[in-house]
């Protein structure tokens, strides 16, 4: 591959984007961003942004069709458009086929069991009300977890019902439901794949999620022993080479209380829970994408120190221009690094940035997470 001359365009102008960008622009490699507005992350520092909606066939086509390579950093996109793109002669990753499983969370599901992966139990619903009529029935055992099955992220599209007074604000639309698992730690691995068949995975991380399913902040490496490690490592090696993916592959697993583990979801791109990479590995996720998806020799993943991830939220009650409550102070702790998206406005539990802590070991972080978490807050103005 041509790096010097390569065009590659990414569908989605937000965080992601910007970070795609800044590891581009050390190759001077020309990323071109589409988005509905310049003003949103991935503006700042593009090679060229393009307004226009990447849910729209003939935006994205339009796009498409002046590059080389075509990625995301949402998966949320028009697939007519790249299945086009891709009948064209474009290169197109993720492929259009893995998206439209991806996208679709009963198709993820299906698409595990046939491999014989480790999910758990799942229904298909075509509404809310049929999905209701289930469980009043008692055809439904409660609790469950509610899942729409598409457009879900950062928390959004997930629904805990443990009894029947949660089935007041059940989601609307077609859905599956999931026996809920009993968890003992939510985990997850980036594993990352180029077209010659060369697979690297990074060391697995352990998250923490808040009250309204939003990653709150994780830790690596995860406190799991050498066999569930093992484990892990081997489920995501095949789950990429299965969907054909090259770039990267964020996977999420439930560890039970019993050590079993379970695929809970994948997204084909840089992810929320790859982060710490940009200063706890040899190679951050981002510049690992882009090797990916040029078929370029992955990078090293190896650890290089213990870190954790934290996400910088809005804080409820505030919403308009951010205000970084506190953020000198942080500025002054040995080993903390602090990453600010440039969203132009704050709102509850909005990701307005990331903090990356790092240290010896987890006893020196954890101490620096409770530090910030009482000195640091998004407001407004």
């Amino acid at each position: 591959m041509d790096i010097a001359n390569v065009k590659v365009g990414i569908l989605g102008g937000g965080q992601l984007g910007k970070m795609l960008n800044y590891y581009g622009n050390h190759w001077h490699l020309p990323l071109f961003n589409l988005d509905k507005s310049e003003n949103f992350p991935a503006g700042i520092n593009a090679y060229h942004f393009t307004e226009g909606d990447f849910k729209n066939y003939d935006d994205v086509v339009a796009f498409g069709k002046e590059m080389d390579v075509i990625t995301i950093e949402i998966e949320h996109v028009n697939i007519e458009a790249l299945q086009y793109l891709e009948s064209i002669g474009k290169i197109v990753h993720p492929c259009s086929e893995a998206l439209i499983t991806i996208k679709d969370k009963f198709l993820q599901n299906e698409f595990y069991a046939a491999h014989s992966l480790p999910t758990p139990e799942y229904k298909s619903f075509a509404s809310r009300s049929d999905l209701l009529t289930s469980i009043q029935s008692h055809d439904t055992k409660l609790p469950l977890v509610q899942k729409t099955r598409g457009e879900g992220y950062d928390g959004r599209g997930v629904k805990v019902v443990d009894s029947m007074k949660d089935l007041s604000d059940l989601l609307e639309g077609p859905c599956i439901v999931e026996t809920k698992t009993r968890i003992a730690k939510e985990l997850a691995v980036i594993v990352a794949r180029n077209d010659d068949g060369q697979v690297v995975c990074y060391d697995p991380v352990e998250m923490v999620f808040n009250d309204n399913n939003i990653l709150e902040y994780l830790y690596t490496p995860a406190n799991v022993s050498v066999d569930i490690q093992a484990s892990l490592l081997k489920y995501a090696k095949s789950i990429i080479e299965l969907y054909k993916i090259s770039g990267l592959l964020a996977i999420e697993f439930f560890l039970d209380t019993d050590h079993q583990l379970w695929v809970n979801e994948v997204a084909p791109r840089p992810h929320n829970s790859g982060h710490h990479t940009i200063e706890n590995a040899v190679t951050s996720q981002f510049e690992q994408h882009l090797r990916g998806i040029l078929n370029l020799p992955l990078g090293d993943t190896t650890m290089l120190q213990p870190a954790a991830m934290i996400n910088i939220l809005g804080e409820e009650g505030y919403e308009g221009k951010p205000y970084y409550q506190g953020i000198e102070e942080v500025f002054k702790i040995p080993n903390v690094h602090v990453h600010l998206y440039g969203k132009p406005e704050t709102r509850p539990h909005r990701k307005m940035g990331h903090i990356t802590v790092c240290g010896n070991d987890r006893s020196e972080i954890e101490e620096k997470i409770k530090k910030i978490s009482k000195i640091f807050k998004v407001i407004s103005k």
